[in-house]
Protein backbone atom coordinates (compact mmCIF):
# COMPACT_ATOMS: atom_id res chain seq x y z
CA UNK A 1 0.00 0.00 0.00
CA UNK A 2 1.26 3.42 -0.71
CA UNK A 3 1.52 5.68 1.96
CA UNK A 4 -0.02 9.45 1.70
CA UNK A 5 3.00 11.34 3.45
CA UNK A 6 6.75 10.75 3.05
CA UNK A 7 9.78 13.14 3.50
CA UNK A 8 9.92 15.76 1.00
CA UNK A 9 13.03 17.87 2.14
CA UNK A 10 15.29 18.18 5.17
CA UNK A 11 15.97 20.95 7.77
CA UNK A 12 19.71 21.76 7.75
CA UNK A 13 20.98 25.17 10.04
CA UNK A 14 19.97 28.25 11.12
CA UNK A 15 20.24 30.94 8.78
CA UNK A 16 19.96 34.66 10.26
CA UNK A 17 19.26 35.89 13.40
CA UNK A 18 15.51 35.64 13.45
CA UNK A 19 14.90 32.16 13.61
CA UNK A 20 15.08 31.07 10.00
CA UNK A 21 16.57 27.57 8.81
CA UNK A 22 17.80 26.04 5.86
CA UNK A 23 15.93 23.68 3.99
CA UNK A 24 16.88 21.11 1.23
CA UNK A 25 14.71 19.80 -1.13
CA UNK A 26 15.33 16.03 -1.95
CA UNK A 27 13.82 16.57 -5.33
CA UNK A 28 15.53 19.40 -6.02
CA UNK A 29 12.22 21.58 -6.35
CA UNK A 30 11.07 23.62 -4.23
CA UNK A 31 7.56 25.83 -5.67
CA UNK A 32 5.85 23.46 -3.75
CA UNK A 33 7.72 24.15 -0.49
CA UNK A 34 7.58 27.76 -0.63
CA UNK A 35 4.08 27.40 -1.14
CA UNK A 36 3.55 25.69 2.47
CA UNK A 37 1.23 27.07 5.28
CA UNK A 38 2.13 24.74 7.74
CA UNK A 39 4.80 21.12 7.94
CA UNK A 40 4.71 18.37 9.79
CA UNK A 41 8.79 18.00 11.24
CA UNK A 42 10.28 14.87 12.40
CA UNK A 43 12.77 14.33 14.42
CA UNK A 44 14.39 13.18 17.43
CA UNK A 45 10.89 13.75 19.37
CA UNK A 46 8.60 12.32 17.22
CA UNK A 47 6.35 14.14 14.27
CA UNK A 48 5.04 18.06 15.12
CA UNK A 49 3.32 20.41 12.98
CA UNK A 50 4.79 23.83 12.53
CA UNK A 51 3.03 26.97 11.15
CA UNK A 52 5.76 28.44 8.21
CA UNK A 53 5.62 32.60 8.77
CA UNK A 54 7.60 33.28 5.85
CA UNK A 55 9.62 31.57 2.99
CA UNK A 56 12.53 32.80 1.19
CA UNK A 57 14.79 31.73 -2.23
CA UNK A 58 18.39 31.08 -1.58
CA UNK A 59 19.77 33.01 -4.33
CA UNK A 60 22.70 30.51 -5.90
CA UNK A 61 21.35 27.60 -4.11
CA UNK A 62 19.20 25.38 -6.14
CA UNK A 63 16.86 23.16 -4.35
CA UNK A 64 17.31 24.98 -1.11
CA UNK A 65 15.29 28.10 0.71
CA UNK A 66 14.88 29.18 3.83
CA UNK A 67 11.97 29.06 6.16
CA UNK A 68 10.48 30.88 9.41
CA UNK A 69 8.60 28.61 11.49
CA UNK A 70 6.21 30.49 13.82
CA UNK A 71 7.47 30.80 17.29
CA UNK A 72 10.77 30.32 16.27
CA UNK A 73 12.54 32.96 16.60
CA UNK A 74 16.23 32.77 17.58
CA UNK A 75 19.64 30.88 16.32
CA UNK A 76 19.56 28.87 18.90
CA UNK A 77 15.75 27.52 19.11
CA UNK A 78 15.97 27.08 14.72
CA UNK A 79 18.98 24.58 15.86
CA UNK A 80 16.85 22.55 17.68
CA UNK A 81 14.80 21.82 14.57
CA UNK A 82 18.15 21.32 12.47
CA UNK A 83 18.50 17.68 11.05
CA UNK A 84 14.35 17.22 10.94
CA UNK A 85 12.78 15.53 8.25
CA UNK A 86 9.79 17.38 6.84
CA UNK A 87 6.69 15.17 5.64
CA UNK A 88 4.23 15.94 3.21
CA UNK A 89 1.30 14.45 1.70
CA UNK A 90 1.22 13.77 -1.82
CA UNK A 91 -0.94 17.00 -2.65
CA UNK A 92 1.19 18.93 -1.16
CA UNK A 93 4.59 17.12 -3.13
CA UNK A 94 5.88 18.52 -6.07
CA UNK A 95 4.57 17.55 -9.18
CA UNK A 96 5.73 14.33 -10.38
CA UNK A 97 6.78 14.10 -14.72
CA UNK A 98 6.40 10.99 -16.74
CA UNK A 99 8.75 8.23 -15.79
CA UNK A 100 9.42 9.83 -12.27
CA UNK A 101 8.39 8.10 -9.26
CA UNK A 102 8.28 9.40 -5.65
CA UNK A 103 11.24 7.43 -3.38
CA UNK A 104 8.56 6.38 -1.12
CA UNK A 105 6.76 4.19 -3.95
CA UNK A 106 9.63 2.47 -5.33
CA UNK A 107 10.68 1.19 -1.75
CA UNK A 108 9.24 -2.58 -1.22
CA UNK A 109 8.77 -3.18 -4.80
CA UNK A 110 9.74 -6.80 -6.08
CA UNK A 111 12.85 -6.94 -7.97
CA UNK A 112 12.28 -9.17 -11.42
CA UNK A 113 14.06 -10.45 -14.48
CA UNK A 114 12.99 -10.15 -17.92
CA UNK A 115 11.31 -13.39 -17.06
CA UNK A 116 9.33 -12.79 -14.05
CA UNK A 117 11.13 -14.32 -11.43
CA UNK A 118 11.86 -12.16 -7.77
CA UNK A 119 15.23 -11.48 -7.37
CA UNK A 120 14.61 -9.64 -4.18
CA UNK A 121 12.85 -6.16 -3.41
CA UNK A 122 13.96 -2.66 -3.22
CA UNK A 123 14.84 -1.45 0.33
CA UNK A 124 15.71 2.25 -0.59
CA UNK A 125 17.27 4.27 -2.87
CA UNK A 126 20.90 6.47 -2.19
CA UNK A 127 22.52 9.68 -3.56
CA UNK A 128 25.37 8.12 -5.24
CA UNK A 129 28.30 10.43 -6.75
CA UNK A 130 27.26 9.57 -9.92
CA UNK A 131 23.65 9.67 -9.44
CA UNK A 132 21.09 7.53 -7.78
CA UNK A 133 21.72 3.69 -6.53
CA UNK A 134 18.74 1.28 -6.01
CA UNK A 135 19.34 -0.58 -2.61
CA UNK A 136 17.72 -4.33 -3.38
CA UNK A 137 17.72 -6.82 -0.39
CA UNK A 138 18.33 -10.19 -1.53
CA UNK A 139 16.42 -13.76 -0.55
CA UNK A 140 19.93 -14.33 1.22
CA UNK A 141 19.78 -11.09 3.48
CA UNK A 142 22.09 -9.58 1.85
CA UNK A 143 22.46 -5.46 0.21
CA UNK A 144 23.10 -4.88 -3.89
CA UNK A 145 22.99 -1.39 -4.82
CA UNK A 146 22.46 -1.02 -8.69
CA UNK A 147 23.07 2.62 -10.25
CA UNK A 148 18.90 3.62 -10.89
CA UNK A 149 19.24 4.06 -15.06
CA UNK A 150 18.20 3.10 -17.46
CA UNK A 151 20.69 0.28 -18.83
CA UNK A 152 19.87 -1.64 -15.85
CA UNK A 153 16.30 -1.53 -14.86
CA UNK A 154 13.12 -1.61 -17.55
CA UNK A 155 9.70 -1.57 -16.44
CA UNK A 156 8.53 0.15 -13.52
CA UNK A 157 5.30 -1.63 -13.04
CA UNK A 158 3.68 0.11 -9.06
CA UNK A 159 0.16 -1.60 -10.27
CA UNK A 160 1.97 -4.82 -10.18
CA UNK A 161 4.43 -3.94 -7.31
CA UNK A 162 7.62 -4.68 -9.41
CA UNK A 163 10.41 -3.09 -11.31
CA UNK A 164 12.24 -5.32 -13.94
CA UNK A 165 16.42 -5.21 -13.53
CA UNK A 166 17.25 -5.91 -17.45
CA UNK A 167 20.95 -6.85 -16.56
CA UNK A 168 21.15 -9.42 -13.95
CA UNK A 169 25.16 -10.09 -14.33
CA UNK A 170 25.39 -6.92 -11.45
CA UNK A 171 24.31 -9.02 -8.87
CA UNK A 172 27.17 -11.28 -9.17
Amino acid sequence: MIDDRFVSAVVLSPFALEGFVKVRSLSGETEHLLRLSSAILRGKSGERVYEIEKTRVIEGFSGHILVKFKNIDTPEAAKTLSGSEILLSRAEAAPLDTGEYYIEDLKGLRVVDDGGETLGEVSGILEGGGGQLLEMSLPSGALKLIPFRNEFFGEINLEKNEITLIVTWILE
